[in-house]
């Protein structure tokens, strides 16, 4: 089984809930398994102490989790077009994967939620893949050939799924945010199996 690592960073759950999904296309390639991390908050004033391991949701990831992945599908609320501070903190602390080019040539997928429809979606995809491409993963994002990009009145991108959950949370996912997150899910595993065979 190829492992495809989800590893997102979510503050109120929207985040969190993509890459469950995105997990469900990831189990719908035969040959690749998903395997879901998060990381922990950060703080202001100094490091953050965390337990080991998290009271709910995912385990907290590791370097040998992006290590041993076959294809990495990266995750982070909108935080002013930009990436949220706890899982910037945790790539910059990947330099050893780089200096091993342990992630070169691994294909790699990046997601978000916002608040607002103009929340800095894309801003936000589009940072989260600089470091990526900094350690030589190759980018993909959703095709056209997707039918639910074209069809999204919330959520979606070429660059990546992505939800609106309004000012709250309150908004639910759609059924084409929900086709689109499995659907990137599908496409890295199935990337995944091609360039490690």
């Amino acid at each position: 089984m190829k492992p495809v690592l989800i590893l997102y960073y979510s503050r109120h759950g929207a985040t969190r809930t993509m890459a469950e999904k995105i997990a469900r296309g990831v189990e719908e390639i035969t040959g690749a398994e998903a395997m879901i991390r998060t990381v922990p908050e950060t703080s202001s004033v100094c490091e953050a102490t965390e337990p080991e391991i998290p009271e709910e949701g995912a385990p907290y990831a590791t370097l040998d989790d992006l290590r041993n992945c076959s294809g990495l599908i990266l995750g982070s609320p909108t935080r002013f077009g930009n990436m949220a501070a706890p899982l910037k903190h945790f790539l910059e602390q990947t330099t050893e994967l780089w200096f091993e080019s342990a992630l070169a040539g691994k294909p790699a997928a990046v997601f978000t939620s916002s608040a607002s429809m103009h929340g800095g979606q894309e801003s936000t995809l589009l940072s989260m893949m600089l470091p990526l491409m900094h350690q030589g993963m190759l980018i993909s994002g959703l095709p056209y050939s997707e039918a639910d990009l074209t069809r999204t009145e919330s959520g979606g991108t070429p660059y990546g799924p992505t939800h609106v959950a309004g000012t709250n949370g309150e908004k639910h996912f759609t059924d084409e945010e929900i086709a689109l997150c499995k659907a990137i899910g599908r496409r890295i595993a199935t990337l995944a199996l091609k360039l490690s065979a």
